[in-house]
């Protein structure tokens, strides 16, 4: 009984691994059978052989291979920049080259401003098709999630944000503006706010949403013709008084989009 729940643990651990950074499950089978191979008797020898291996699986192994399946890891510069480090060390921050360029484009256009762009979950590095969890779409490369812009109480625009993860800490309707996040909840999809629950602490309470900057923000980015779709709440759409047709409303079944900016390519 006691070997049947040990198997079942790693088993476990295994598909935790591989839900939320692809690559861990296979390092961790890796892992398993080069502790069981190394004749030393070491304290967490498995959590070690695991976390070196998985950092340098991560680091130099897998940037080489993804470009085998159309992906490359999100280039970072002066102005584009993970919310998160978490998002790099999970190996979710892959894209296809032309989702890339986009985002170096819209930094050139975004150079005489204040605005940083600031990425959260984009894609795994391998096989379409393969789901980035929690996300309904980011599996083939071409989606990425950015941060809102957010602005001092003096109305001086940061690159700061106010979750910890980037997600979950929503610019709710107000009173005069309508609420599809209200209608989708009032309908029983109960998912809707669960980002709620992923914002791993909040941070820089004082900051408030600075709608001056996000559209700034979204419409360079709708300067390039690579962007096939923008996903933002209807109601920071309308408060924005954006008009472009790609900005499109994602629907109920997915998650509220009042916390980031979903993009996509065509």
């Amino acid at each position: 009984m006691k070997a049947l729940l040990k198997n079942i643990s790693k088993l476990l651990l295994f598909i935790f691994l591989t839900a939320f950074t692809q690559i861990g499950g296979i390092v961790y089978l890796v892992s398993l059978v080069i502790s069981k191979k190394w004749d030393k008797n070491l304290k967490f020898k498995t959590s070690i052989v695991f976390l070196v291996l998985y950092i340098f699986s991560t680091l130099l192994i897998t940037p080489l291979i993804a470009p085998i399946f159309g992906r490359e890891k999100v280039i970072h510069s002066d102005k584009i920049q993970p919310t998160n480090y978490w998002t790099v060390f999970l190996n979710r921050n892959y894209v296809q080259p032309e989702l890339n360029e986009l985002l170096q484009q819209t930094e050139k256009r975004l150079r005489r401003t204040k605005i940083e762009i600031h990425y959260l979950d984009a894609n795994f590095p391998f096989i379409n098709k393969f789901p980035l969890l929690p996300h309904l779409s980011h599996n083939d490369g071409k989606k990425i999630d950015l941060s809102l812009i957010y602005e001092t109480e003096m109305g001086q625009i940061t690159n700061k944000q106010k979750s910890i993860s980037g997600y979950g800490l929503f610019e709710n309707p107000t009173e005069s503006e309508f609420s599809q996040v209200k209608k989708c909840l009032t309908n029983g999809y109960f998912q809707y706010d669960f980002p709620k629950y992923l914002t791993l602490g909040l941070i820089n309470k004082e900051l408030v949403f600075s709608k001056e900057g996000t559209k700034i923000l979204i419409e360079n980015l709708l300067k390039n013709q690579k962007l096939g779709k923008l996903f933002i709440e209807p109601h920071l759409k309308v408060r924005m008084n954006l008009k472009n047709d790609r900005i499109r409303y994602h629907g109920c079944r997915a998650v509220r989009h009042d916390d980031h900016i979903h993009i996509q390519l065509k």
